[in-house]
């Protein structure tokens, strides 16, 4: 367990990480989303395709982290176990729009899914209930 010293020095610029790295994410998966929609052929190249499994790796290093820091536990806190749920449904609508369904309008269905899951899951994060912002 660390120490109350060690989590107030770094959480701040933990956190801020976090979600610096979370913002990273969801804007490189909206930008190439957009970019497959629209018939582009950058968002399949294996620079971007590689860009987003580092970025993720780093995110989830630091989720773990502050997990670790703050003695968190996500099926005590229940806002944090719904975090994760989403987040595997979050990375199979991704995948499904970006290179899994068949037609550009099952593609398009399948963004704006994950977009509206993942924007869920900030208001989850924000509000620290399993409803997010619903639950106001």
């Amino acid at each position: 367990m660390p120490s109350a010293e060690f989590v107030a020095a770094h959480y701040p610029w933990l956190r801020h990480l976090h979600i610096t790295l979370v913002s990273a994410s969801v804007l490189l998966f909206a930008a190439r989303g957009l970019g497959v929609l629209t018939g582009q052929a950058w968002p399949m190249r294996p620079a971007a395709r590689a860009l987003a499994p580092v970025i993720d790796s780093l995110l989830l290093l630091a989720g773990g982290t502050l997990w670790w820091m703050l003695q968190l536990h996500p099926w005590q806190q229940t806002w944090l176990g719904a975090k994760l749920v989403l987040l595997v449904v979050y990375i199979a609508l991704g995948s499904m729009a970006l290179k899994r369904a068949p037609t550009r309008a099952t593609k398009a269905f399948f963004f704006v899914a994950a977009l509206a899951v993942v924007g869920f899951m900030a208001s989850i994060a924000v509000a620290h209930h399993p409803l997010g912002l619903l639950a106001q």
